[in-house]
């Protein structure tokens, strides 16, 4: 009985959550290992189904770096990275279109198995527009974003289904371009004047010491996380997602940003309707 009035409790507990979040846009990035993990992603898109029926609208941004980088080395491809961003010539970008064609109909298909609503945007769909990146070396076709179509995006939503986008963008002359998904995620956060912006990691969240949970730090302001980055407690593969975070902030159309573990259970729902959370939140 104890265990059944505590579930109750956890509940209650969500209600005002529940009732603050109906009707906000929430943008999720889901990317990396964790996406290739079915279990993981089993659980995520559970708390994703479960958000959409309580009201939420969901975006979800995903990205697809092992998959491409794989199908790049049976076909005899050397994938080359300049400051983190994937050169991508035509035969490149063929592969890049395919496989996260591959991924979004594979999260459409287990959302539909969970019995939520949804729609896969790919690409061509001209959600994302693009100029040419411009870096050290000539990029090939990866594109910088210059704009949204926040208005297909909300059509989707509107009718209640969660939105799966592919980090696809098109340029003016109707060339389709490599885009890095934590900047897809971020503008689109920003153009629709999303609640929140996610990104889900595999990391409990920013940790003073990686080794001790206890130092996960629960809610950093713009200035913490400058501080924390500058005496180098953040440091390697979470500088870019806190940056994403910080730029996201700083655009104005996002009210908060979070870092979540995927790895935990029911993680989204943990942060999202208790008192406490459980991921890393960054606030102006």
């Amino acid at each position: 009985m104890e265990e059944f009035v505590k579930k109750a409790s956890v509940l209650i507990e969500a209600i005002p959550y529940i009732h603050a979040f109906r009707r906000k846009i929430f943008v999720i990035k889901y990317g990396g290992s964790i996406l290739d993990d079915p279990k993981i992603r089993h659980t995520v898109l559970q708390d994703i189904v479960f958000l959409s029926y309580v009201g939420i609208r969901i975006i979800i941004v995903h990205g697809g770096g092992p998959h491409i980088s794989a199908r790049m080395k049976e076909k005899g491809l050397k994938s080359e990275f300049v400051d983190g961003i994937r050169v991508t010539d035509k035969e490149t970008l063929q592969i890049v279109g395919e496989e996260l064609e591959k991924l979004n109909n594979k999260i459409v298909e287990e959302i539909k198995a969970l019995k939520g609503d949804v729609t896969g945007l790919k690409g061509q769909e001209n959600i994302v527009f693009v100029k040419k990146k411009k870096g050290q070396k000539d990029l090939g076709f990866v594109g910088t974003i210059t704009s949204v179509n926040k208005e297909h995006l909300e059509s989707h939503l509107k009718e209640g289904r969660i939105t799966v986008v592919s980090p696809m963008g098109m340029a003016v002359e109707k060339q389709a371009h490599n885009v890095n998904a934590d900047e897809v995620a971020s503008a689109i956060a920003n153009s629709m004047k999303a609640e929140k912006l996610v990104l889900l990691t595999d990391v409990p969240g920013v940790m003073r010491d990686l080794k001790d949970m206890s130092t996960l730090f629960s809610s950093l302001t713009l200035a913490q996380v400058k501080e924390l980055i500058q005496a180098g407690v953040i440091i390697a593969g979470m500088i870019p997602k806190v940056n994403s975070c910080v730029e996201a902030l700083k655009g104005g159309g996002v009210n908060k940003t979070h870092i979540v573990d995927a790895r935990m259970p029911h993680a989204l729902l943990l942060e999202f309707f208790t008192d406490q959370g459980v991921g890393t939140q960054i606030i102006k």
